[in-house]
């Protein structure tokens, strides 16, 4: 190492001109250091955006169904239930066949959920959609912890009442009705074959990463909700936001 001495300086002089030139030098480290992690920042921040612009490139196209609340039963059967009144009617007028069945929780305010191919479907399929039915119904709003739910037949549901005016999203209902009594509220939710999916809690069909969801009063509103199971699965809010139930829940197991 060589030092710069002045001769016409003293010793205290020469000592105190290279401390400033340290001090300039300190003060350069400082700066390139803070240069530095600011931009190891601006990296980190323009991976993560590359990496989202990609996943919405790869984004794949979603099957006509996923515009509604659905699910498959453990027999393969599909599942598709209104997200409003207006879709309510939707499946009803659009998607229901003389072979499936409706399924609805026995209170007012719920998705009208079709069971495709549901009059040849087992019993086991029937209670899964059934609590499909009562999960996304205000049942689970109020925080209920079970709620009776029915099935029909096509030829038992009307969209006219003689003398009577049938709002949208309801529908008139003639016969008998197939009951399943005091049908537990229950949801799991994880990654799938279409993504993001939403099971009824009974389900032997497992996801990956499964997270389960109950009603609760005193539990997390929907948007909270929402943000945790969107940092869980690494997915956008909105996308949560339209599959869960409205309401508070609670994460009954992980």
């Amino acid at each position: 190492m060589k030092l710069k001495l002045f001769i016409n300086k003293s010793v205290h002089e020469n000592a105190a001109y290279h401390y400033e030139l340290a001090k300039g030098a300190k003060k350069k480290i400082a700066g390139t250091e803070k240069a530095i992690e600011e931009t190891k920042k601006e990296i980190e921040k323009a991976k993560k955006r590359e990496k989202e612009e990609k996943a919405v490139r790869i984004k794949r196209e979603k099957k006509w169904f996923e515009k509604f609340h659905w699910f498959n039963t453990s027999g393969g059967r599909l599942a598709i239930g209104g997200k409003n009144a207006q879709q309510n009617d939707i499946v009803y007028k659009k998607h229901m066949e003389d072979s499936d069945l409706f399924f609805h929780a026995d209170i007012q305010g719920g998705s009208a959920v079709i069971l495709k191919d549901g009059t040849n479907a087992s019993e086991e399929e029937m209670l899964e959609v059934a609590q499909f039915a009562a999960s996304f119904s205000n049942a689970w709003k109020n925080g209920n912890a079970a709620v009776d739910a029915y099935a029909v037949k096509k030829e038992q549901l009307s969209k006219a009442a003689p003398g009577g005016f049938i709002p949208v999203g309801a529908f008139a209902i003639t016969g008998q009705r197939t009951w399943f009594k005091s049908t537990k509220l229950g949801l799991k939710i994880g990654k799938g074959e279409h993504g993001i999916e939403i099971l009824p809690e009974i389900s032997k069909r497992k996801l990956e990463n499964e997270i389960r969801l109950g009603p609760l009063k005193t539990g997390k509103e929907k948007g909270d909700i929402a943000k945790y199971l969107a940092k869980q699965f690494e997915t956008d809010v909105t996308e949560l936001l339209e599959i869960i139930p409205a309401g508070k829940s609670k994460i009954i197991k992980k």
